[in-house]
């Protein structure tokens, strides 16, 4: 009935005049193409309906097919770990296995070991194959097996000490290049000083540029080792040309010779140690100090006089053997606080000179150079403070005792002034004489001993006796 009803509607859309019925022909032929055209969308829609009904059963049989497929599997597993479960053969295999296994991890590692061996040695040739000729590419093998190195230290700290002989080895292998590198530049550097003839050159003169070059290449090779040594370090090419000075100085003063007597040491040691910086002085400025200053210009090391002057630098390659010298001498008289006292006397005099004539500095631009003295102090101070000490009580007591100690010394100071007595006057001079003594001490706490140790011991007994002295009168 709707459809008749739609239809009905329609025609009387489409006839609704006697002139629409000649156009007829052409309706029906249109509602025919429509039929067709509805028609073949009808087809089209079909086929696709069957073709997806018929890919989703192939696709629920395939997810059965699975389903059927992981539950069998899943069967299988439980059904062979059941058995290995009831079974004792895991535990055996794994036991035959586990030996095995450590003998392939102890290969492995041993495979490893080697390869690292490889390259450790590979970095030593390559260090090697750059010197003498340049010194600044043999850096870079060294500095990467330096830090290898130090890479395997923190390692084995983690690792509560593994691997002791290979850290050791790596350790001593890094030594020992570093040592090889210095001592083939150093054998380059002291052959050209030998066909020049150094020492035996005019302090005056002027040097030519392969030693300038020979000096330069050295101070490359050594400027990391300056630049990130947390102590001072002596220069290369200076150890190499302050030898000969130190073997002058062993054969004068290290020897049998009678200048090397331990009482010849301030008038002969100090004297030529003073003497020979002297006349070096303006010849390692004027041909060495720019090189110094261009290569560590702008850096922590400008600021310390040992980097920066070749004297001071002089002074460091000299300073090992007058400390040899002073242990020597120490040695030798050991025993006689007199020597020591008047030893200690002229050290510091010495050190003051290094520091005044050379602005040695020691490597503290701040600080400042402690000097040799308070090496010596480190092991000597008690005794020397005790033999101080004596000559100081010994000496008060012989001004107090003295027929004119409580004589008034009536030239003293001119008129109106208060006159003291002879024995006041000689006890400040003798504090004045403590004093003079230990003022030139580095250490406050070597200072601070003296003031308590001798000088309040005589303030207080010169103190006792004036109390006696009132009380007699």
């Amino acid at each position: 009935m709707e459809h008749d009803v739609r239809v009905q509607d329609y025609l009387d859309d489409k006839l609704q005049s006697t002139a629409d019925l000649e156009q007829l022909d052409t309706l029906l032929s249109s509602v025919e193409f429509q039929r067709s055209q509805l028609q073949s969308q009808l087809d089209d829609a079909s086929r696709e309906l069957d073709a997806a009904r018929r890919s989703s059963a192939d696709r629920a049989a395939d997810l059965v097919a699975r389903i059927d497929e992981f539950h069998a599997l899943q069967r299988s597993i439980d059904e062979r770990l059941e058995q290995v479960s009831r079974s004792n053969a895991p535990d055996q295999v794994i036991r035959r296995l586990e030996p095995k296994m450590a003998q392939l991890r102890r290969i492995d590692l041993a495979h490893r070991y080697l390869l690292l061996l490889r390259d450790v040695d590979d970095l030593s040739r390559a260090a090697r194959s750059h010197l003498p000729h340049d010194p600044q590419a043999a850096l870079e093998p060294y500095s990467r097996l330096k830090q290898l190195a130090a890479r395997l230290r923190d390692l084995q700290r983690h690792a509560d000490g593994a691997a002791v002989h290979l850290v050791a080895h790596v350790d001593a292998l890094t030594t020992r290049l570093w040592d090889d590198m210095k001592d083939i530049m150093r054998t380059e550097f002291d052959a050209l000083l030998t066909a020049r003839g150094w020492p035996n050159v005019e302090p005056d003169t002027s040097v030519d540029d392969e030693w300038l070059r020979c000096f330069e290449k050295l101070v490359d090779l050594q400027a990391p080792e300056v630049l990130y040594s947390s102590e001072p370090v002596t220069l290369l090419p200076i150890d190499v040309m302050a030898a000969i000075f130190v073997k002058e100085f062993r054969y004068h003063f290290l020897s049998d010779k009678p200048t090397s007597s331990p009482q010849g040491i301030a008038a002969h040691c100090f004297p030529w140690f003073l003497s020979l910086l002297g006349k070096w002085e303006d010849f390692l400025r004027d041909n060495f100090g720019p090189i110094l200053a261009a290569k560590f210009a702008g850096t922590p090391a400008a600021r310390r006089m040992v980097y920066m002057d070749p004297v001071c630098a002089l002074i460091s390659s000299m300073l090992p053997v007058m400390r040899e010298k002073l242990t020597t001498t120490l040695a030798e008289t050991s025993g006689d606080p007199v020597f020591l006292s008047s030893l200690l006397s002229q050290l510091m005099t010495f050190d003051d000179r290094l520091r005044i004539d050379f602005t040695y500095d020691g490597g503290d631009p701040d600080g400042g150079w402690d000097g040799l003295t308070s090496e010596v102090l480190a092991t000597h101070f008690r005794t020397w403070l005790e033999a101080e000490k004596t000559f100081a009580l010994e000496r008060f007591r012989a001004i107090m005792t003295a027929q004119d100690a409580r004589q008034i010394d009536y030239d003293f100071a001119g008129p109106g002034r208060t006159k003291p007595t002879f024995a006041a006057v000689r006890v400040a001079d003798l504090l004045r004489s403590v004093t003079a003594q230990y003022e030139r001490v580095r250490r406050f706490s070597h200072k601070l001993r003296f003031l308590i140790d001798i000088q309040v011991t005589i303030l207080d007994e010169y103190h006792d006796s004036l109390r006696g002295a009132v009380g007699s009168s």
